[in-house]
Protein backbone atom coordinates (compact mmCIF):
# COMPACT_ATOMS: atom_id res chain seq x y z
CA UNK A 1 0.00 0.00 0.00
CA UNK A 2 1.22 3.51 -0.82
CA UNK A 3 1.83 5.83 2.07
CA UNK A 4 1.09 9.50 2.70
CA UNK A 5 4.65 10.71 3.27
CA UNK A 6 4.96 14.37 2.44
CA UNK A 7 1.24 14.80 1.78
CA UNK A 8 -0.63 17.66 3.43
CA UNK A 9 -3.95 16.77 5.04
CA UNK A 10 -6.43 19.47 6.10
CA UNK A 11 -8.60 17.74 8.71
CA UNK A 12 -11.58 19.45 10.31
CA UNK A 13 -12.33 18.52 13.90
CA UNK A 14 -8.98 16.77 14.35
CA UNK A 15 -8.41 17.72 17.97
CA UNK A 16 -10.00 14.48 19.17
CA UNK A 17 -11.92 11.36 18.11
CA UNK A 18 -11.95 10.00 14.59
CA UNK A 19 -10.35 13.08 13.03
CA UNK A 20 -7.49 12.85 15.49
CA UNK A 21 -7.03 9.14 14.73
CA UNK A 22 -6.96 9.78 10.96
CA UNK A 23 -4.33 12.47 11.50
CA UNK A 24 -2.20 10.19 13.66
CA UNK A 25 -2.29 7.42 11.06
CA UNK A 26 -1.14 9.80 8.34
CA UNK A 27 1.49 11.32 10.63
CA UNK A 28 3.05 7.88 11.05
CA UNK A 29 3.84 8.03 7.33
CA UNK A 30 5.45 11.44 7.71
CA UNK A 31 2.51 13.50 6.46
CA UNK A 32 1.75 17.14 7.26
CA UNK A 33 -1.43 17.51 9.30
CA UNK A 34 -3.43 20.74 9.47
CA UNK A 35 -5.60 20.49 12.58
CA UNK A 36 -8.53 22.78 11.83
CA UNK A 37 -10.75 22.79 14.90
CA UNK A 38 -12.30 25.10 17.48
CA UNK A 39 -10.83 23.79 20.73
CA UNK A 40 -7.93 25.94 21.86
CA UNK A 41 -8.52 25.60 25.61
CA UNK A 42 -9.12 22.33 27.49
CA UNK A 43 -12.78 21.34 27.60
CA UNK A 44 -14.09 20.42 31.05
CA UNK A 45 -15.50 17.11 29.79
CA UNK A 46 -13.68 16.34 26.53
CA UNK A 47 -9.93 15.74 26.14
CA UNK A 48 -7.75 17.40 23.54
CA UNK A 49 -7.08 20.77 21.96
CA UNK A 50 -5.58 21.71 18.60
CA UNK A 51 -2.26 22.10 20.39
CA UNK A 52 -2.23 18.74 22.17
CA UNK A 53 -3.29 17.14 18.87
CA UNK A 54 -0.37 18.82 17.10
CA UNK A 55 2.04 17.42 19.65
CA UNK A 56 0.53 13.97 19.14
CA UNK A 57 0.94 14.21 15.34
CA UNK A 58 4.55 15.32 15.61
CA UNK A 59 5.36 12.62 18.14
CA UNK A 60 3.94 10.09 15.66
CA UNK A 61 6.40 11.27 13.00
CA UNK A 62 4.54 13.95 11.06
CA UNK A 63 4.50 17.71 10.92
CA UNK A 64 1.53 19.55 12.38
CA UNK A 65 -0.11 22.94 12.11
CA UNK A 66 -2.77 23.71 14.72
CA UNK A 67 -5.24 26.27 13.38
CA UNK A 68 -8.20 27.58 15.34
CA UNK A 69 -11.09 27.37 12.91
CA UNK A 70 -14.85 27.41 13.26
CA UNK A 71 -16.09 25.95 9.97
CA UNK A 72 -19.36 27.85 10.31
CA UNK A 73 -17.37 30.95 9.35
CA UNK A 74 -16.03 31.01 5.79
CA UNK A 75 -13.55 33.78 6.68
CA UNK A 76 -11.98 31.50 9.29
CA UNK A 77 -11.88 28.65 6.78
CA UNK A 78 -10.16 30.85 4.20
CA UNK A 79 -7.61 31.99 6.78
CA UNK A 80 -6.93 28.39 7.84
CA UNK A 81 -6.44 27.31 4.24
CA UNK A 82 -4.04 30.20 3.63
CA UNK A 83 -2.02 29.23 6.72
CA UNK A 84 -1.87 25.62 5.53
CA UNK A 85 -0.61 26.63 2.09
CA UNK A 86 1.93 29.06 3.56
CA UNK A 87 3.25 26.36 5.90
CA UNK A 88 3.31 23.37 3.57
CA UNK A 89 3.08 24.72 0.03
CA UNK A 90 -0.34 23.31 -0.79
CA UNK A 91 -3.09 20.90 0.23
CA UNK A 92 -3.31 17.33 -1.05
CA UNK A 93 -6.17 15.96 1.02
CA UNK A 94 -9.24 17.37 2.74
CA UNK A 95 -10.95 15.30 5.42
CA UNK A 96 -14.40 16.65 6.30
CA UNK A 97 -14.68 15.15 9.75
CA UNK A 98 -16.22 17.91 11.87
CA UNK A 99 -19.86 17.23 12.63
CA UNK A 100 -22.57 18.07 15.16
CA UNK A 101 -25.17 15.62 16.40
CA UNK A 102 -28.42 15.80 18.34
CA UNK A 103 -30.58 12.69 18.23
CA UNK A 104 -33.75 14.52 19.19
CA UNK A 105 -37.26 14.52 17.82
CA UNK A 106 -38.83 17.43 16.02
CA UNK A 107 -40.58 18.86 19.09
CA UNK A 108 -37.41 18.52 21.17
CA UNK A 109 -35.05 20.18 18.65
CA UNK A 110 -34.88 23.97 18.98
CA UNK A 111 -34.11 25.80 15.77
CA UNK A 112 -30.81 26.93 17.27
CA UNK A 113 -29.75 23.27 17.38
CA UNK A 114 -31.13 22.64 13.88
CA UNK A 115 -29.10 25.56 12.55
CA UNK A 116 -25.97 24.44 14.39
CA UNK A 117 -26.05 20.96 12.83
CA UNK A 118 -26.75 22.23 9.33
CA UNK A 119 -24.12 24.97 9.50
CA UNK A 120 -21.42 22.55 10.67
CA UNK A 121 -22.39 19.41 8.81
CA UNK A 122 -23.78 20.36 5.41
CA UNK A 123 -22.65 23.97 5.05
CA UNK A 124 -19.26 23.39 6.70
CA UNK A 125 -18.48 20.47 4.42
CA UNK A 126 -19.45 22.50 1.36
CA UNK A 127 -17.48 25.55 2.50
CA UNK A 128 -14.31 23.63 3.37
CA UNK A 129 -14.45 21.75 0.08
CA UNK A 130 -14.92 24.99 -1.83
CA UNK A 131 -11.98 26.63 -0.06
CA UNK A 132 -9.59 23.69 -0.50
CA UNK A 133 -10.46 22.78 -4.09
CA UNK A 134 -8.29 25.44 -5.80
CA UNK A 135 -5.30 23.85 -4.06
CA UNK A 136 -6.46 20.26 -4.50
CA UNK A 137 -6.71 20.87 -8.24
CA UNK A 138 -2.96 21.56 -8.24
CA UNK A 139 -2.07 18.44 -6.22
CA UNK A 140 -0.66 15.23 -7.68
CA UNK A 141 -3.17 12.84 -6.11
CA UNK A 142 -5.96 14.93 -4.58
CA UNK A 143 -8.64 13.52 -2.32
CA UNK A 144 -11.64 14.71 -0.38
CA UNK A 145 -12.90 12.26 2.23
CA UNK A 146 -16.11 13.07 4.09
CA UNK A 147 -17.38 11.24 7.16
CA UNK A 148 -20.92 10.63 5.95
CA UNK A 149 -23.28 7.75 5.29
CA UNK A 150 -24.91 6.74 2.01
CA UNK A 151 -28.31 8.31 1.45
CA UNK A 152 -31.22 6.00 2.13
CA UNK A 153 -34.81 7.26 2.09
CA UNK A 154 -36.18 4.57 4.38
CA UNK A 155 -38.27 6.54 6.94
CA UNK A 156 -36.59 4.78 9.85
CA UNK A 157 -33.46 6.84 9.22
CA UNK A 158 -35.46 10.05 9.65
CA UNK A 159 -37.87 9.14 12.45
CA UNK A 160 -36.85 10.50 15.82
CA UNK A 161 -33.91 12.61 14.64
CA UNK A 162 -35.05 14.36 11.47
CA UNK A 163 -32.88 17.47 11.93
CA UNK A 164 -29.71 15.41 12.33
CA UNK A 165 -30.49 13.24 9.32
CA UNK A 166 -31.12 16.29 7.14
CA UNK A 167 -27.79 17.79 8.19
CA UNK A 168 -25.84 14.58 7.80
CA UNK A 169 -27.34 13.69 4.43
CA UNK A 170 -26.32 17.18 3.33
CA UNK A 171 -22.74 16.00 3.75
CA UNK A 172 -23.54 12.92 1.68
CA UNK A 173 -25.00 15.07 -1.08
CA UNK A 174 -21.74 17.03 -1.17
CA UNK A 175 -19.91 13.77 -1.85
CA UNK A 176 -22.19 12.85 -4.74
CA UNK A 177 -22.13 16.30 -6.31
CA UNK A 178 -18.43 17.06 -5.90
CA UNK A 179 -17.41 13.61 -7.15
CA UNK A 180 -19.35 14.15 -10.36
CA UNK A 181 -18.25 17.76 -10.80
CA UNK A 182 -14.52 17.15 -10.33
CA UNK A 183 -14.08 13.63 -11.70
CA UNK A 184 -12.53 14.81 -14.96
CA UNK A 185 -10.10 16.98 -13.02
CA UNK A 186 -8.92 13.92 -11.10
CA UNK A 187 -10.08 14.89 -7.62
CA UNK A 188 -11.33 11.83 -5.75
CA UNK A 189 -14.33 12.55 -3.53
CA UNK A 190 -15.48 9.70 -1.32
CA UNK A 191 -17.30 9.04 1.94
CA UNK A 192 -16.46 6.85 4.90
CA UNK A 193 -18.85 5.59 7.56
CA UNK A 194 -18.49 3.07 10.39
CA UNK A 195 -20.40 -0.17 10.31
CA UNK A 196 -20.67 -0.08 14.10
CA UNK A 197 -20.46 2.81 16.61
CA UNK A 198 -16.99 4.17 17.32
CA UNK A 199 -15.87 4.74 20.90
CA UNK A 200 -14.97 8.41 21.16
CA UNK A 201 -14.87 10.73 24.15
CA UNK A 202 -17.97 12.53 22.90
CA UNK A 203 -19.94 9.30 22.55
CA UNK A 204 -18.85 8.21 26.01
CA UNK A 205 -20.82 11.15 27.41
CA UNK A 206 -24.05 9.87 25.87
CA UNK A 207 -26.63 8.01 27.96
CA UNK A 208 -26.51 4.22 27.72
CA UNK A 209 -22.96 4.28 26.32
CA UNK A 210 -21.66 0.74 26.01
CA UNK A 211 -17.96 0.54 25.21
CA UNK A 212 -18.24 -3.17 24.44
CA UNK A 213 -20.66 -2.32 21.63
CA UNK A 214 -18.19 0.05 19.99
CA UNK A 215 -15.01 -0.21 17.99
CA UNK A 216 -11.93 1.96 18.43
CA UNK A 217 -11.32 4.98 16.15
CA UNK A 218 -8.31 3.25 14.63
CA UNK A 219 -10.58 1.22 12.35
CA UNK A 220 -11.75 4.43 10.71
CA UNK A 221 -8.19 5.76 10.56
CA UNK A 222 -6.87 2.64 8.83
CA UNK A 223 -9.80 2.64 6.41
CA UNK A 224 -9.23 6.33 5.62
CA UNK A 225 -5.53 5.68 5.07
CA UNK A 226 -6.34 2.99 2.50
CA UNK A 227 -8.76 5.25 0.60
CA UNK A 228 -6.49 8.29 0.66
CA UNK A 229 -3.50 6.29 -0.54
CA UNK A 230 -5.28 5.16 -3.72
CA UNK A 231 -4.93 6.71 -7.15
CA UNK A 232 -7.47 9.51 -7.16
CA UNK A 233 -8.64 8.88 -10.72
CA UNK A 234 -9.29 5.24 -9.92
CA UNK A 235 -11.83 5.68 -7.16
CA UNK A 236 -14.35 8.47 -6.63
CA UNK A 237 -17.99 8.86 -5.67
CA UNK A 238 -17.94 5.83 -3.38
CA UNK A 239 -19.56 5.44 0.02
CA UNK A 240 -17.26 3.15 1.98
CA UNK A 241 -17.89 1.36 5.22
CA UNK A 242 -14.78 1.01 7.34
CA UNK A 243 -15.01 -2.76 6.95
CA UNK A 244 -15.45 -2.71 3.17
CA UNK A 245 -12.50 -0.38 2.69
CA UNK A 246 -10.28 -2.57 4.86
CA UNK A 247 -11.50 -5.72 3.11
CA UNK A 248 -10.31 -4.21 -0.18
CA UNK A 249 -6.97 -3.65 1.55
CA UNK A 250 -6.83 -7.33 2.44
CA UNK A 251 -7.93 -7.13 6.09
CA UNK A 252 -10.22 -9.98 7.13
CA UNK A 253 -9.97 -9.94 10.94
CA UNK A 254 -11.42 -6.90 12.70
CA UNK A 255 -11.06 -8.19 16.27
CA UNK A 256 -8.11 -5.89 16.97
CA UNK A 257 -10.42 -2.89 16.66
CA UNK A 258 -12.55 -3.92 19.63
CA UNK A 259 -16.26 -4.53 20.00
CA UNK A 260 -17.37 -7.75 21.60
CA UNK A 261 -19.13 -10.25 19.34
CA UNK A 262 -22.81 -10.26 20.20
CA UNK A 263 -22.68 -6.75 21.63
CA UNK A 264 -22.25 -4.91 18.34
CA UNK A 265 -25.63 -3.47 17.32
CA UNK A 266 -27.56 -4.61 14.28
CA UNK A 267 -28.96 -1.15 13.58
CA UNK A 268 -27.30 2.20 13.01
CA UNK A 269 -28.67 5.73 13.32
CA UNK A 270 -27.91 6.26 9.63
CA UNK A 271 -27.68 3.57 6.94
CA UNK A 272 -24.60 1.42 6.79
CA UNK A 273 -24.77 0.78 3.10
CA UNK A 274 -26.72 1.77 0.03
CA UNK A 275 -29.87 -0.26 -0.49
CA UNK A 276 -30.14 -1.39 3.12
CA UNK A 277 -33.74 -2.64 3.44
Amino acid sequence: MADLAGKTLFITGASRGIGHAIGLRAARDGANIVIAAKTTEPHPKLPGTIFTAARDMEKAGGKALPVACDIRDEAQIAAAVDKAVDAFGGIDILVNNASAISLTGTLETPMKRYDLMNRINARGTYACSQACLPHLLKADNPHILTLASPINLNPKYFKGHLAYTIAKFGMSMCVIGLAAEFAEAGVAVNALWPRYPIATAALAMAPMFDAAACRRPEIMADAAHFILSRESRAVTGRFYLDETALAEAGVTDFAAYGGEPGRLPEEAVLPRQAGLD
